[in-house]
């Protein structure tokens, strides 16, 4: 982790949002890009799900809010939780931004911490159904040349630009790699190590107990402690105009491709068909072993959307390889034909986080505020300070509240960001 930071030092800082809009507008590129997009995917279990809209309306009739919204969601322990983040996570997000909100450079302010409230209150939904699944959930969001992207667990999403540039907009969230989640969990009140077999001995993963989840962060599973936190890393980045390559995919693909084999296999090809190569070629390196889904998004400027096909010849070449397993030595070749400038890609906001107090007190300008009573989370209007005590009345019993800097939380929203930080007290807990 030390070295990540050290690489993001070296970076230039990254410059306003409103800034790189107004360049875009000053070089021509107010244009929206073209979008176009392909999934792909084999099942084992039957437990993953893709969601591809690429017709959202920010507001209802107005055709110059359009943005588009792809993800994956690969459920554990039946599919109750992937199926339910697949047809409300969305709604929850768009729920959550402030209903007054202005023009695009407002919006896309608001959408990362909408994201961590959207996230959050469909755990809290799912959670009230008593099932015991659960999900990954990486959910991006384009608009125009910006694209921004939450997840929490192990399916990921990376961009390979035109120029070959590689960069993970994700982070994984498992116990066995991720020792600052590993950390948290603990600190929080969970315990993790790895199965213990009869005898003592100590197999597979690193898992958190109870439960035996192997990642620190989902949607869902009631069944384990809940220090297993539905709060998403968030990255937003702007794209230079010469477009990218989205490519969001389950960890049947990421256990057996990297970053790099994954983006160089399907360079070149239209998105559909890129999608069903980075699934065939995991498939052919280790089988079927867990289920695999693929959507590939490419990102074009409307001015070159002949570019990032292959000549017809090669086209054939590549499909030919595709359908009966040869591999064409030039289909590696770069994404599109011509080069783009490193540093093609703009960071415009990251933040990790697991702790809600820092998700959603940052960066939060009081136009884009709620209303002072409404949750910050679930968006219901409340009196404020209406049922601080703890449940049942129990005004023997201290609050199970620990101070809180960041905007209104309902009852049950505190007791949902208590929890997930550890801070439940003995008192609120034998009350319930």
């Amino acid at each position: 982790m030390a070295g990540a930071e050290r690489e993001k030092a070296r970076l230039p800082p990254a410059l306003p949002l409103a800034t790189l809009i107004g360049r875009e507008l000053r070089a021509g590129g107010s244009e929206r890009p073209a979008l176009r997009y392909g999934h792909a995917g084999f099942a084992k279990r039957g437990e993953d799900y893709f969601l591809v809209k690429p017709d959202c309306l920010r507001v209802p009739g107005d055709p110059s809010t359009a943005f588009s919204v792809f993800a994956v969601f690969d459920g554990h322990n039946g599919v109750s939780a992937a199926v339910f983040s697949k047809e409300h996570l969305l709604e929850h997000v768009m729920s959550a931004l402030p209903p007054d909100i202005g023009g695009r450079e407002e919006w896309l302010q608001a959408l990362p911490r909408a994201l961590v409230a959207g996230f959050v209150k469909a755990d809290i939904e799912f959670q009230r159904k008593g099932e015991v699944s659960g999900t990954t959930a990486t959910l991006v969001v384009v608009d125009g040349f910006t694209v921004t992207v939450a997840s929490v667990g192990d399916s990921r999403c990376i961009l390979d630009t035109q120029g070959g540039e590689l960069q993970l907009l994700t982070v994984d969230h498992r116990l066995e790699e991720n020792v600052e989640e590993r950390e948290r969990v603990t600190a929080s009140g969970g315990e993790v190590g790895r199965l213990n077999l009869f005898g003592g001995q100590e197999v597979g993963p690193l898992r958190c107990w109870p439960g035996g989840l192997c990642l620190s962060r989902s949607i869902g599973d009631m069944d384990v402690g809940e220090y297993i936190v539905p709060v998403p890393h968030v990255k937003q980045v702007k794209l230079s105009n010469v477009g990218g390559r989205l490519i969001i995919a389950s960890d049947g693909i990421w256990d057996t491709l990297s970053n790099e084999a994954a983006a160089k296999s399907c360079r070149g090809l239209p998105a559909e068909l890129a999608a069903k190569l980075v699934v065939k070629q995991a498939l052919k390196k280790c089988g079927l072993k867990d289920d695999t889904t693929c959507v590939v998004v490419d990102i074009i400027p409307s001015d070159r959307l002949v570019s990032p096909q292959l000549s017809p010849k090669r086209n054939q070449n590549k499909l030919k390889s595709l359908l009966f397993g040869r591999r064409s030595h030039s289909s590696v070749g770069k994404f599109g034909g011509k080069s783009a400038s490193f540093g093609s890609v703009e960071e415009l906001f990251e933040e990790g986080s697991a702790m809600l107090e820092e998700r959603l007190g940052r960066n939060l300008s009081l136009k884009a505020a709620s209303p002072p009573s409404r949750c910050a989370i679930c968006q219901a209007d409340q009196e404020p300070f209406e049922g601080l005590m703890a449940e049942n009345g129990g005004s023997h019993c201290s609050s199970p509240y620990t101070p809180w800097g960041g905007p209104y939380l309902c009852l049950e929203c505190r007791k949902k960001k208590d929890a997930m930080e550890g801070k439940r007290s003995s008192c609120s807990t034998a009350c319930r």
